[in-house]
């Protein structure tokens, strides 16, 4: 079942590559860090989003499918201003 299910996140992520996510990422100790970016690329084994900041740094961060599976990371994508779908 398990494998099954990182197919279908897998699947979920490649057809969002290039969108706009909002990514909520736990750190460990109730340290939390959400940051907004673009879904660049998907792996097979990880998908990598590009994060602009206010100081104009382009930062490229990658997480595996199986985060998202154990809830480690939280990938929201925001399609129009009105609807976000979140992945898990």
């Amino acid at each position: 079942m398990e494998k099954n299910s990182l197919a279908k996140i897998r699947k979920n992520v490649e057809d969002c590559v290039g969108k706009k996510v909002i990514l909520k990422a736990n750190k460990g100790r109730k340290k939390t860090t959400i940051r907004e970016g673009i879904l660049e690329e998907a792996y097979p084994s990880l998908f990598v989003v590009k994060i602009c900041n206010q100081f104009d740094m382009v930062r490229r961060v990658s997480y595996t499918y199986s985060d998202i599976l154990t809830e480690t990371v939280e990938v929201t994508i925001c399609d129009d201003e009105d609807r976000q779908i979140k992945i898990s």
